[in-house]
């Protein structure tokens, strides 16, 4: 029976039920679609991160065929191969190690740990009225790449014979007081685990397959104060940065901080790129908008970032700064519609693949601030500005909810016209927070290696390393030589000067003849 049959059969106050049921019904069917299409676009994105390529490169269909999944399995007949039985698994009890481990400051180690000697000379009376009684050894363990090595100090105890007073040369000063270990493990640890993302307990366990005996408390202890140690050069490098023209900020969360049973805080580092290749990852336990205030205090400059709201809140408090934001987070919002919207999606990312194919042509050419604003203002601003226009003409033409991910897009876009225009007037301001990006990598590493931190301390002394040898890398330094080279300078470097330690300006004051550990020292001579 249609609707108009059951109309006809209905009193008055049986049509308007009827008519709510289906107002109803249609309301339904609505809500349902839309939250289809919700479903329909988690799904593709999920899919992309399973078995899509993570690259936000655009190729060609020609160039690229994802299989999908179980279709290369399905294809392959099964050729009934031989079986195995698996042994059930039995885990081994804990052994405690404390009868192997240092617990009063020795170092302990197997025969088969390689010892080299070094003989510390010792001044002797000119009259040589003195007689050698003994010797005293001092055992300090070392690095090379791959490799342990024990240092042996050998020093002579002698003994004047007019008056039987001892005395011996003093074992050479360690960069932690009386630590057993020499400033070349302690670079070392640092590079192992935040360069080549090594956790500590892997390389414990590396040190007891070359027969060394430490506890693993005692690793966490020296990278924690050697951190400690570079804390003021890290504080100089935060300052240099912030005196930057252009700043590009972002946050990445980790987790640092017990919650609970299994359960760990949720806290960030907040990196900031300054415009002389310079690299700080600042800690919070918060991503509240009060941490950028305290990270660039009362900065004066070019302020590039996304599109989070508490960059737009520091920069409305702080007039001295001018809020950039990056192009890339804008296409990221338009490539989240391409499943719903194609073929707006490819126009949309057309109009900024333009833009960013001219930055690239006038980035090669080197140009000064004047030259290159008149470039962009050629070549990338009309690009900009029928970007711009072409928008708003598309959401008055197509009839598209506001749920829609294409409206969403258009509208981050619009909400952030002013901001996306900066880098047209500011020639040292790039069109994205790319260069950035690409430095957090080693947190994002890290996270899948040594994966969080026990404590907040713990994770502030990871930004502390982490800034500086990213830095390094930035400005060609190598790590190894700058902190076996920092470390021993920088307990009676002056207070006022320590700036000169950042690796910015270390490169220009001292790589040309850079402090060397003793095992450096040891392979030259026999080299040489």
């Amino acid at each position: 029976m249609s609707l108009d049959e059951q109309a006809a059969q209905l009193d008055r106050k049986g049509i308007v039920e009827l008519l709510a049921s289906r107002q109803q019904l249609t309301q339904s069917v609505a809500d349902l679609a839309a939250r289809n299409e919700t479903l329909t676009r988690q799904l593709e994105w999920f899919k992309r991160q399973l078995f899509g390529p993570k690259s936000e490169r655009r190729p060609e269909l020609s160039e690229i065929r994802q299989s999908f999944l179980g279709e290369w399995a399905a294809d392959r007949p099964n050729t009934g191969g031989p079986t195995i039985t698996v042994p059930e698994h039995r885990r081994r009890a804990g052994v405690r190690r404390d009868d192997q481990e240092s617990e009063d400051g020795e170092l302990r180690f197997d025969p088969s740990v390689p010892v080299e000697e070094i003989r510390v000379p010792t001044p002797k009376p000119a009259d040589g009225a003195y007689e050698v009684i003994g010797q005293k050894t001092t055992h300090r363990l070392a690095q090379r790449p791959g490799t342990y090595v024990v240092l042996k100090y050998v020093r002579e105890v002698i003994k004047r014979r007019e008056d039987g007073r001892l005395s011996c040369t003093p074992a050479p000063a360690a960069v932690l007081g009386k630590s057993i270990a020499d400033v070349s493990l302690l670079a070392g640890l640092v590079i192992d685990k935040f360069r080549y993302h090594l956790p500590l307990y892997r390389q414990h366990q590396r040190m007891e397959a070359a027969g060394i005996r430490l506890a693993r408390s005692t690793l966490t202890s020296l990278v924690h104060r050697t951190a400690d140690l570079l804390a003021p050069i890290y504080q100089a490098q935060l300052a240099s940065v912030r005196t930057s023209r252009v700043l590009a900020m972002d946050e990445t969360p980790i987790k640092a901080g017990r919650r609970g049973r299994r359960k760990m805080h949720t806290a960030y580092f907040w990196p900031v790129y300054g415009d002389r290749d310079e690299v700080v990852f600042p800690f919070s336990p918060t991503r509240a908008g009060t941490t950028v205030h305290e990270i660039l205090g009362q900065y004066s400059g070019v302020l590039l970032t996304d599109g989070y709201a508490a960059y737009d809140s520091y920069a409305a408090t702080v007039r001295t700064v001018v809020h950039a934001q990056c192009w890339g987070h804008g296409r990221r919002q338009f490539l989240q519609a391409e499943a719903i919207e194609p073929e707006l999606t490819v126009l949309a990312l057309e109009f900024i693949r333009r833009l960013y194919e001219a930055e690239a042509r006038l980035r090669k050419k080197s140009l000064d601030d004047a030259p290159l604003l008149e470039a962009r203002a050629t070549h990338c601003k009309p690009i900009v500005d029928e970007f711009f226009a072409w928008l708003p003409k598309v959401l008055q033409e197509r009839v598209l909810l506001p749920s829609n991910p294409f409206t969403e897009a258009a509208h981050y876009a619009l909400e952030r016209e002013a901001r996306l225009r900066v880098f047209l007037a500011y020639p040292g301001v790039p069109i994205d927070t790319n260069h950035l990006e690409r430095e957090i990598r080693p947190i994002a590493l890290g996270r899948k290696n040594w994966m969080f931190c026990w404590t907040e301390v713990g994770a502030k002394y990871v930004g502390i390393l982490q800034s500086l040898l990213t830095t390094c890398r930035l400005q060609g330094v190598d790590p190894y030589t700058y902190l076996v080279d920092v470390l021993q300078r920088v307990d009676s470097h002056p207070a006022g000067d320590v700036a000169k330690l950042t690796p910015r300006l270390w490169k220009e004051h001292y790589a040309a003849d850079p402090l060397r550990s003793d095992i450096d020292r040891l392979d030259k001579n026999s080299v040489s």
